[in-house]
């Protein structure tokens, strides 16, 4: 990815080097969506996850969906879990905190974009660095717990030295395979703007576990839809080199539900997936890629 010499994002918070109690906000399986204090959206679950017609919908009702954000603190919403954070020289971490802030520059760009096409104003998302653990809206966190969104400060978290541990342990190396990862993230929060989470953590009261995992698996490939709407975009800057959505795709595929049960345990458990197997997320990033269109990224109305 040509990212080097653009511009780079001031919406940085860096809490390396401070301390904070650890913790695994995500519960068993490497997420938590807890219940409570979500207020409810005011519409219905079908017509909010129609995504790209949601906004005309809803300017013509004279609701802004703006006024969904917040949510429940204790709501996170979070890739894989990693293992325990490694060390990273000074010099790879100057570098590395350069190329976050110019990919989140790259997605404030985009989303920026497709919500003023809309008639709406995209609140940007915090990044905040970590080492270690951090404490969040959402609660406490570790690096083991791996880069997570929190809607209740709508901010992303990341220890960078996951990215290490995303080419080591993951297998999926590459500047743009990081830039994937940021982007889902990211894209967490377009669905915190939107309404997405906050009415599935309403819905979700009254679920079992079972269809808890599977409605989950549809917010984390919609996600993964505009991670790759981002890279739609990002393509037709030119800034993407040789090889780059193969990175992509490869990361999509190495932290699927199925690839990493079966690299853990040696086996899988369809029913405990939470977050799509390794075909769905390279998928579904292709949809958003190739179409660059939210309404392509409805995964809630379309079989996954």
């Amino acid at each position: 990815m040509d990212w080097k010499g653009r511009r780079q994002s001031d919406n940085i918070e860096d809490r390396r080097g401070t301390s904070s109690r650890g913790g695994n906000p995500f519960g068993r399986g490497g997420m938590r969506l807890p219940s409570g204090g979500i207020r409810r959206s005011g519409l219905s679950f079908k017509t909010i996850l129609i995504i790209g017609v949601i906004y005309l919908v809803l300017k013509f009702m004279g609701i802004d969906p703006l006024q969904m954000l917040g949510g429940d603190p204790g709501t996170v919403i979070t890739g894989q879990p990693s293992g325990p954070g490694s060390q990273i020289s000074e010099t790879r971490k100057d570098e590395m905190t350069q190329f976050v802030a110019t990919v989140l520059a790259e997605t404030e760009d985009v989303w920026n974009g497709i919500m003023k096409s809309q008639g709406f104003d995209y609140p940007e998302p915090t990044l905040v660095l970590f080492s270690g653990a951090v404490a969040s809206a959402c609660g406490n966190a570790s690096s083991a717990s791996g880069p997570f969104y929190c809607p209740g400060d709508q901010k992303v978290y990341i220890d960078l030295a996951f990215f290490d541990e995303l080419a080591q342990r993951f297998k999926a190396s590459g500047d743009f395979a990081q830039a994937y990862v940021l982007a889902h993230e990211v894209g967490h929060h377009v669905q915190n703007l939107i309404g997405v989470l906050p009415e599935f953590n309403r819905m979700r009261r009254s679920m079992s576990q079972s269809e808890q995992n599977q409605m989950s698996i549809r917010v984390e490939l919609q996600a993964d839809c505009f991670a790759g709407i981002w890279g739609h975009y990002t393509a037709q800057k030119g800034l993407l080199e040789r090889g780059d959505l193969e990175e992509a795709l490869n990361a999509a595929e190495q932290i699927g539900d199925d690839t990493l049960q079966r690299r853990t345990q040696g086996y899988v458990v369809p029913e405990s997936f939470n977050h799509g197997t390794s075909a769905q997320r390279q998928e579904w990033f292709a949809r958003g890629f190739e179409t660059g269109r939210l309404d392509a990224c409805d995964t809630f109305n379309n079989p996954v």
